[in-house]
Formats: structure tokens, C-alpha cells, sequence
């Protein structure tokens, strides 16, 4: 009898047989490429392996979704309305927030990376509740997220650590943006901006540029809400790490 030969189409190793190590390498050249899409793919295989991020994998997954979704979120600025574009927003943010739930945040082992996740969280809740306004369980859940977060960060972070000043940055704008509470956020601003200025001299060169630039980034914010007070017309200023 003749032999058969079947051809079957080449396909790379899917993201969930990938090893961690090579998912790590793919996540490093689809950033280096600002390939987002599958960036995201890379480190979503990374989460569902249910284990503690190391700093460089929480950066890269930080990173990741940053840039998606900040990208879903600019388009649908530009065709308000767009039902399609606000669905992309709020799939994004539900995938990020069913990671953190699912994996991330009940595996991390250190008070950083809880703080560090729980800010994520509740920055995805309050992404999800600019495309809704009238989505209260997700503005309470982000409430929950930065409340706890910020708890934790009190009693294990310095007031000059960049993630505790970024978490009181975000919340913020949660608080002056979707809560419409603006002496609230002014004034969660103004303390986490005095408390961290009382301890810059103790910091080294590195990581006193990168406490100014996020404390930078409250003046900013507390000079625009004033100028909103008087006039109507702020503008809100997120911390570095935000899409």
C-alpha cells in the first residue's frame, strides 16, 4: 500500500502550554515591539498559573494592560457614545479584574504587592465606572479596593513611597471624578502631598526623583481642582503608572 503522508499546518506553543520563562521572554519582545494585544495574552497565561508575581512579572503585567486599555479608553473619547468602544473598555477592565481576583491578589505574599494590586483593582473598577456612571457596584468595589489598600499602605509604606503616593493620586481622582465628592479628594491629596514632603530629605537621588514627579502630579491636580472651583473647568492628572 502507498504511504500516506498528512501535512498539517505548523502552529506555535499556545500561551497556556508555554512555560513561565517563555512567557516572560514573549512578554519582554511584544513590549519591545508595543505589541500590546499579545503582551496582554503573555501575561494573562502568567496569572492563571495562580503564583506570586515576581516585581518584574507585576511590571510587565501592569504595563501590559496599561497600554490596551489605554488605548480602548482614548478611542472611545474620540466616538463617545460608541457602544462597541465602551464595551471594549469595560471587557478589558473585567478581564484585568478577574485576574486580580482570581490569581494575583490572593496569591501575593508581601504588603507591596497587595498594595500595589489592590491599587490596580480599584483604578479597573473606577475605569469601568467612567464608561458607566451609573454602575454602582463598581464604584463601590473600587471604593473597597483603595480603602483597603490604603490601610495597609498607612502601616507598611513611607508616605514618600512612589506606589503609596500613586494609590493617593488615584484615589483621589476616584474621589473628586466618579464620587463627585471634590473636598474629599482635595483634601486625601493635600495630606498624602505634606505627609511625603515632611521626609524628602531622607531619600536617595533615584528614588527622590520618582516621589517628586508623583507628588508633582498632586500639586497639579489640587491647582486644577482649585481653578475648577473658581471656574468650572479642571482637568484631572493621573499618576505615572496609569493609562
Amino acid at each position: 500500500l502507498p504511504l500516506v503522508v498528512t501535512r498539517v499546518k505548523s502552529v506555535s506553543l499556545s500561551h497556556m502550554a508555554a512555560t513561565r520563562v517563555q512567557l516572560v521572554d514573549a512578554a519582554k519582545t511584544a513590549d519591545k515591539a508595543q505589541d500590546f494585544d499579545e503582551m496582554c495574552k503573555c501575561v494573562r497565561g502568567i496569572a492563571q498559573m495562580g503564583q506570586a508575581l515576581t516585581v518584574e512579572e507585576r511590571t510587565m503585567f501592569h504595563i501590559a494592560y496599561k497600554n490596551a486599555t489605554a488605548k480602548k479608553r482614548y478611542e472611545l473619547r474620540q466616538a463617545a457614545g460608541d457602544a462597541g468602544k465602551a464595551k471594549a473598555v469595560t471587557d478589558i477592565c473585567g478581564e484585568v479584574l478577574d485576574l486580580l481576583d482570581k490569581y494575583l491578589i490572593p496569591s501575593c505574599k508581601d504588603a507591596e504587592s497587595q498594595i500595589f494590586l489592590l491599587k490596580m483593582k480599584g483604578d479597573y473598577h473606577r475605569y469601568y465606572a467612567e464608561v458607566d456612571l451609573n454602575a454602582q457596584e463598581q464604584k463601590n468595589s473600587a471604593l473597597e479596593a483603595y480603602t483597603k489598600a490604603t490601610e495597609v499602605a498607612a502601616v507598611t509604606l513611607p508616605p514618600t513611597h512612589p506606589i503609596r503616593l500613586g494609590l493617593a493620586l488615584n484615589f483621589s481622582v476616584f474621589y473628586y471624578e466618579i464620587l463627585r465628592d471634590p473636598d474629599r479628594g482635595c483634601t486625601m491629596a493635600k495630606q498624602a502631598f505634606d505627609e511625603a514632603v515632611t521626609e524628602l530629605d531622607s531619600l536617595d537621588e533615584e528614588s527622590y526623583k520618582e516621589s517628586t514627579l508623583i507628588m508633582q502630579l498632586l500639586r497639579d491636580n489640587l491647582t486644577l481642582w482649585a481653578e475648577d472651583a473658581e471656574e468650572g473647568d479642571g482637568t484631572k492628572v493621573e499618576d505615572v503608572g496609569d493609562p
